[in-house]
């Protein structure tokens, strides 16, 4: 059962990664051209919200069944330990926090200019925080 959880938790990345990527570069054109967002757009910025919460939910599911999650929580002495036990969940709820806050304040918004600007600074910032904290020793 973990292994199935851990390779999916590590394959769903992949998506979860492309997804956001292409909802922040979206976003960018969109505002730097000054076009209308459209349910294109939100569709776009929807579907990366809704992978990197699927993504947090196994992660959080392999956190608990893990030997390197919460088993290594005390060892903060060890770098790899301390990355996978907490760093890298609690710097990946931020930035699923933020990527979530980004969301609802482009529902808040009727300029096109202010929905983009909204998934311009949270999903970056969490795009941002989730590449500084993935475990790049256990992916390749």
């Amino acid at each position: 059962m973990y292994t199935f959880i851990q390779k999916f938790h590590s394959g769903w990345a992949y998506l979860a990664l492309a997804l956001l990527l292409f909802a922040v570069i979206n976003a960018l054109m969109g505002k730097s051209s000054g076009r209308e967002f459209t349910a294109r757009d939100r569709k776009i910025g929807l579907f990366a919200l809704i992978v990197t919460h699927i993504q947090l939910v196994v992660g959080l599911i392999l956190y608990f069944v893990s030997p390197l999650g919460k088993a290594l929580l005390g060892d903060m002495s060890n770098a790899e330990a301390r990355l996978t036990s907490m760093e890298h969940p609690l710097v990946n709820i931020i930035a699923i926090v933020l990527i979530t806050i980004g969301w609802s304040k482009h529902k808040k918004t009727e300029a096109s200019d202010a929905k983009f600007k909204s998934f311009v600074v949270f999903y970056t910032l969490g795009l941002l925080l989730i590449l500084s904290r993935i475990p790049w020793s256990l992916w390749f």
